[in-house]
């Protein structure tokens, strides 16, 4: 019982921090249960599981000798200072009627974002979603968000947009990149504070990201609907 693991570091998982019980309520077993591509780890000391989890080495994906891909499936433990966002945005139609909703989850303080537009694309809600939440931070922060947009994770992890952006807002040499206005913002924001982006299955029932899609759904079928008003000049330029 001496090398028994106290602590555990969940990098990736519903709430990603560090938990001082592995089941029950608010234990780390429950941010990782069903979350695929998971990335957590115990340990006996908390010095140890804060090293990990600021700089975990590749493949360590284990949790008392139990392998990541387990199926196992609010928080008390997380680090200070470390703020969680969930984002998703979508339309009904594409483009057509848009909305995107936020999560944004700083120690116990939680807050909702929901905003709808009359016409825009799902790529579009995204990147907002994103926006809106960071947006919301008034001094640096580090953040941890959750998007299951590929074309947002990918954008700022991959350097795709900072490229584009150092090209010009041109994707070649022949194509503009799209959504230039909203990239542009982003970047702005990503410089502002330190930020990781994790990619996470849509409709693959992770609380937060279910959550996001029901505050985007219901914000693209509401009465509050704004305009996109860059993608209304955007399209009428193509005209």
């Amino acid at each position: 019982m001496g090398n028994q693991k106290k602590y555990y570091a969940v990098i990736r998982g519903c709430r990603p921090g560090i938990y001082t019980a592995w089941y029950g309520s608010g234990g780390a077993e429950e941010q990782i249960r069903g979350y695929a591509g998971a990335l957590y780890k115990g340990f006996t000391s908390l010095q140890a599981a804060q090293q990990w989890f600021e700089n975990p080495a590749d493949g360590s994906r284990t949790v008392s000798g139990r392998s990541s891909s387990a199926a196992v499936p609010d928080v008390s433990g997380s680090l200070p200072g470390r703020i969680v966002v969930y984002t998703d945005g979508g339309c009904l139609g594409n483009p057509g009627p848009g909305g995107y909703g936020a999560v944004i989850l700083a120690g116990k303080t939680r807050k909702e974002l929901a905003q709808g537009y009359r016409r825009t694309t799902n790529n579009r809600m995204e990147l907002m979603a994103c926006i809106a939440a960071l947006e919301t931070l008034k001094t640096p922060a580090d953040v941890v968000l959750h998007s299951d947009s590929r074309y947002v994770v990918n954008g700022v992890g991959k350097g795709w947009a900072r490229r584009w952006r150092a090209n010009g807002w041109m994707r070649t040499k022949g194509e503009a990149a799209e959504n230039a206005d909203l990239w542009e913002k982003l970047l702005d924001l990503c410089a502002a504070h330190r930020i990781r982006f994790v990619w996470v299955h849509g409709h693959a029932g992770n609380r937060e990201n279910e959550r996001c899609d029901r505050l985007a759904t219901d914000a693209a079928q509401g009465p509050d609907l704004r305009e996109d008003h860059a993608y209304v000049r955007g399209r009428t330029k193509m005209v």
